[in-house]
């Protein structure tokens, strides 16, 4: 199926709803105009339409492969990377002085959202690029900077993410992989890493690995992992490059989607490497790129689920069943039966809150390095609260629509040649990626949520308190009630978290709310945002506009208070349920027949 990305809606969020404005009011890009953020979108649209879409259907067939220690990319993959790279995509958000257009990192991915919907497989190599350039740019060295940050920011090399092993998993503190001085002031790295996306292939001429492992005397767990930089070719002073350095992909894992992105298992045997920022801060450093891909991730979720809408609402508007309630036509298009039109109506409106949630962390982490200085601190708190939300209430939406998407197609979403089942297959792993969302919910309560007494959490919640006044003159009744209560659950539930926090005795009360805690503070900022979009488009078409598409906004906002808000207080019943009603359910319990 064709897709088309939603250049409308993703201008829109980010003016209205996300308020870029007020960022680049900050004077921090002197390029950014809307005319610039129209072409890049409608530039991004394009190249997703025409180029990476496609191919998504032949990645998925015919994958990638892994032979002789290489991995071949699906076929189309290394033209359409050659073209990506010369659009220069990868530079968008890049500072200038190593190539960048050094763009706002909203319009960047709202770009790359156009990318992962047209082809999600492709669009997780620069992603882990973009990733490897924020760490690179944090924690390199000058020489480090010098040597490799041109040529990722340019797309010529990719970047790549090596963090697990067999044994450890998510607990990145069971790490083994070791990293021997030469006494040169490099590093002979040894070790088997698993679930490497994109750690080798044949698209660019060389591969930037960032790797964590261990110095010879280095304290156990978390304490003792630094990070290190391995490049797949050794690059010589003048920047050209060397011999192949000592590590292969052993094997491609088999998986249930994304079959045309390489997972590797790797194999470092001596490799040569160069140590990234501080020994044995390693963890602290690769979180900056990991918090860069868990915002991605997030936008993946949206992107996929964007793909999967879009092929759903197309098939229930020529698909023919059974007679419309609406206009008694015979044979009428499924897309009139009100529960095929409910789920899309679902559909959309969830996308159009998680994009939203999504573009707007982007914002406030632009805004925290921008912004006048004595704001900068509160509009930290903003980003660090709205990552872990952003990245699992997405996914969790991403694999929602996918599956809502397989629904509406009936029978026929069941069968591989309609492709809605690939959507649902690729949808799957983005909650697993970059700590599962059980782990982003932990982070959400047991380290945002605490920071600064709760500052971040009261913070939002007192800006969504301010919505509801302007709120009234749009509407009564059921949507403005549906938002009151469910901020009001927000907020209950802030305060039961922050006090039983407190009591170092109530750990598992707090870490057994984490997870509907997260999926309340999701529902309430989706609808909270959707509100926001509300609002501006009632100024629009007060202000002379007659846009039909404006009043959906409007429409849309009450459809998610009527099916997502309504949901608030059971959320926060399942919060309180505490950590001894759990205990109770033991393994012999719970397998008992």
């Amino acid at each position: 199926m064709t897709y088309r990305a939603p250049v409308r809606e993703l201008s829109f969020c980010l003016e209205a709803v996300a308020d870029l404005p007020a960022l680049v009011e900050t004077g921090a890009y002197p390029d950014y105009d809307p005319d610039l953020a129209q072409a890049v979108l409608d530039a991004a649209g394009q190249f997703a339409s025409e180029v990476l879409a496609p191919l998504n259907t032949i990645g998925d067939r015919e994958g990638s492969t892994c032979a002789n220690g290489a991995v071949r990319a699906a076929p189309g993959f290394a033209d359409a990377y050659r073209q990506f790279a010369e659009g220069g995509w990868l530079s968008l958000a890049a500072p200038a002085r190593w190539g960048g257009q050094a763009l706002p990192k909203a319009l960047e991915l709202a770009a790359f959202e156009a990318f992962h919907a047209a082809n999600m497989a492709f669009g997780l190599c620069p992603m882990l690029s973009q990733a490897a350039i924020e760490a690179l740019e944090a924690h390199g060295t000058p020489e480090q900077q010098e040597r490799y940050l041109t040529r990722l920011v340019s797309g010529e090399w990719t970047g790549a993410m090596v963090l697990t092993e067999p044994q450890a998993g998510s607990d990145l503190g069971a790490l083994n992989a070791t990293a021997v001085p030469n006494g040169d002031g490099t590093y002979r790295l040894s070790g088997q890493k698993i679930f490497i996306t994109w750690g080798d292939h044949d698209m660019t001429d060389n591969i930037v690995h960032l790797v964590l492992a261990r110095l010879p005397d280095a304290p156990p767990g978390s304490r003792g992992i630094s990070l290190f930089l391995a490049p797949k070719f050794l690059v010589n002073e003048d920047g050209s490059l060397g011999a192949r350095n000592s590590f292969r992909p052993v094997s491609v894992e088999h998986k249930l989607g994304i079959h045309a992105s390489p997972t590797c298992v790797m194999a470092y045997e001596d490799a040569r490497a160069e140590l990234v920022g501080r020994p044995n801060e390693g963890l602290a450093h690769m979180f900056t790129m990991m918090n860069a891909a868990r915002l991605a991730v997030g936008v993946e979720g949206v992107a996929i689920a964007e793909r999967a809408y879009q092929q759903a609402l197309a098939y229930a508007v020529d698909r023919r069943q059974g007679r419309s309630v609406w206009t008694g036509e015979a044979n009428a298009p499924i897309f009139d039966h009100p529960d095929v039109r409910r789920m899309l109506v679902l559909m959309k409106a969830k996308i159009e809150a998680a994009r939203a949630i999504c573009l707007s962390c982007a914002v406030a982490a632009d805004q925290a390095r921008h912004a006048p200085e004595d704001a900068r601190a509160d509009w930290k708190r903003r980003e660090d609260i709205l990552t872990p939300i952003a990245k699992a209430w997405s996914t969790d939406v991403g694999c929602e629509v996918a599956s809502l998407g397989v629904q509406i197609h009936g029978g026929m979403g069941f069968i591989e040649e309609t492709g809605a089942a690939q959507h649902y297959r690729d949808a799957r792993i983005a909650p697993i990626y970059e700590g599962t969302n059980g782990i982003q919910a932990m982070d959400l309560v047991g380290r945002k949520l605490g920071q600064d007494g709760g500052l971040a959490a009261i913070a939002l919640i007192r800006e969504m308190r301010e919505t509801l006044v302007p709120l009234h003159g749009l509407f009564s009744g059921k949507p403005l009630e549906r938002l009151t209560a469910a901020v009001q659950a927000a907020e209950d539930a802030t305060l039961w978290l922050l006090d039983r926090k407190k009591d170092p005795e109530a750990g598992a009360d707090v870490l057994a709310a984490a997870e509907p805690y997260l999926k309340l503070m999701g529902d309430v900022t989706g609808g909270w945002l959707l509100a926001k979009g509300a609002l501006a488009a009632r100024a629009r078409l007060d202000a002379g506009e007659n846009d039909p598409w404006l009043e959906s906004r409007i429409s849309l906002y009450e459809a998610y208070a009527a099916n997502v808000l309504g949901h608030a207080s059971s959320r926060l019943a399942a919060i309180g349920q505490g950590g001894e009603l759990l205990s109770r359910f033991t393994p012999e319990v719970l397998a008992a027949q």
